[in-house]
């Protein structure tokens, strides 16, 4: 496992290497057309600042801004023993301390992962992924979610997606000061004649190449990353539960969901998900440089051709069957011992109806924004929203009274 951890990093560090190399030039270049050839250093200290200043932000509350930003809602035990009880599974497999946990109040089925340590880590998981999924298939989840953190990416993607944040930033300021301003090149350049306007012009071209090039560069780097990161925690889910199948089917409700598309989700909180929520995806063709997620279809057939076992090695050895591409798994790990799978939970045999499924996203969120769940002696279960005033309410179906819980 340490060995995985290791490659991540290395693998990590590579990729946002050649990140901050992008930030550092496009900084120099658009410091030379600024201010003169001789500014370059001006602005690539600028660049460093702007993503040093963003870093800080991140690391001082990164985890609860992404947290309020997709209306996350921490709960408890007593709320939802299942779901802790699921989460503690995993804590336990996996070593790690138990993450905080949150419910988005959503219909949309997703999750993810944040956190800047195993410490600071907190698990997501949004009412339409609670009240769809089996007990196998949320295990499959949270496993998934688990190995973000056990893998230590959740850091790596964060501190890339700051950089990518810094150069579209950079770059976007750069080219709407191009559109209403002519940065009064030629006086800058004016004490070097003719010689001294042409490589004005030129340096110029340059940096608005470097602005628009930057940034889609940046992107097809921080896409990189995000897909390698999906397919070990897909390993790493499957050699926590040692149930391939779960994870499996729970991507295929994902994937096959009809809900409307998640509402609070952006550009920037997309990749953390472990599906990607835009449903203009819908396809899934998530296999091009484009896109932060690999495809559904093909991560689901990885995890039902592991047939002999769920260690990483069987993962790779599916991988490599499945996608003809060289192992994702680092070589260490494939010589790792064997982890036999395991037979599928009594609650994966139930399928329940899809009416079912919808009354318990919408008790799961009417829950999550504080309703009062009264079952009267006819049977009948009230919800009462959080608005209401009164201390009683009678029943609509018996007509009898019912006091009702005073809130501590």
């Amino acid at each position: 496992m340490w060995e995985l951890i290791r490659a991540n990093k290395r693998n990590s560090i590579v990729l946002m290497v050649l990140m901050a190399g992008t930030l550092l030039l496009l900084g120099y270049f658009l410091g030379i057309a600024f201010a003169g050839p001789q500014a370059g250093y001006i602005g690539l200290i600028i660049a460093t600042v702007i993503w040093l200043v963003l870093a800080m932000t991140s690391f001082m509350g990164g985890d609860q801004i992404l947290l309020a930003a997709s209306k996350a809602k921490r709960v408890t035990h007593d709320e939802y023993p299942q779901l802790f009880n699921i989460v503690e599974e995993m804590k336990i497999a996996s070593g790690l301390p138990m993450p905080r946990i949150y419910i988005i109040p959503d219909p949309a089925p997703n999750a993810f992962a944040t956190g800047r340590s195993p410490q600071s880590a907190s698990v997501a998981v949004t009412a339409g992924l609670l009240g769809r999924l089996n007990r196998d298939e949320l295990q499959g989840v949270i496993a998934h979610e688990i190995s973000h953190i056990l893998h230590r990416d959740i850091l790596y993607v964060t501190l890339a997606g700051i950089m990518l944040g810094s150069i579209v930033l950079i770059s976007q300021v750069f080219l709407r000061s191009m559109f209403y301003s002519s940065m009064g090149s030629r006086r800058r350049y004016s004490s070097g004649g003719k010689g001294g306007g042409q490589g004005a012009i030129i340096m110029l071209v340059v940096a608005i190449v470097a602005a628009i090039l930057a940034p889609i560069m940046a992107q097809l780097l921080y896409f990189a990353l995000s897909r390698r990161r999906e397919y070990l925690a897909d390993a790493g889910a499957a050699r926590l539960t040692r149930y391939p199948e779960g994870l499996a089917s729970a991507l295929e409700k994902i994937a096959g969901d009809t809900s409307p598309q998640l509402a609070a989700v952006n550009k920037v909180t997309a990749p953390m998900y472990i599906v990607n929520p835009f449903k203009k995806a819908k396809a899934r063709k998530l296999s091009d440089l484009t896109s932060t997620h690999p495809p559904i279809s093909e991560r689901i057939k990885i995890l039902r051709s592991m047939s002999s076992g769920a260690s990483f090695k069987d993962y790779s050895d599916s991988y490599s069957r499945i996608t003809h591409h060289k192992t994702i798994v680092p070589a260490a790990e494939l010589t790792a011992e064997a982890v036999a799978l395991r037979q599928a939970g009594a609650e994966a045999k139930k399928q329940q109806r899809r009416g079912t499924q919808m009354r318990q996203v919408g008790d799961i969120m009417r829950q999550i924004n504080h309703f009062v769940f009264l079952t009267c002696l006819c049977g009948l279960k009230l919800k009462i929203p959080p608005n209401y005033k009164a201390d009683k309410i009678k029943c609509p179906r018996c007509k009898r009274v019912l006091d009702l819980p005073k809130s501590g």
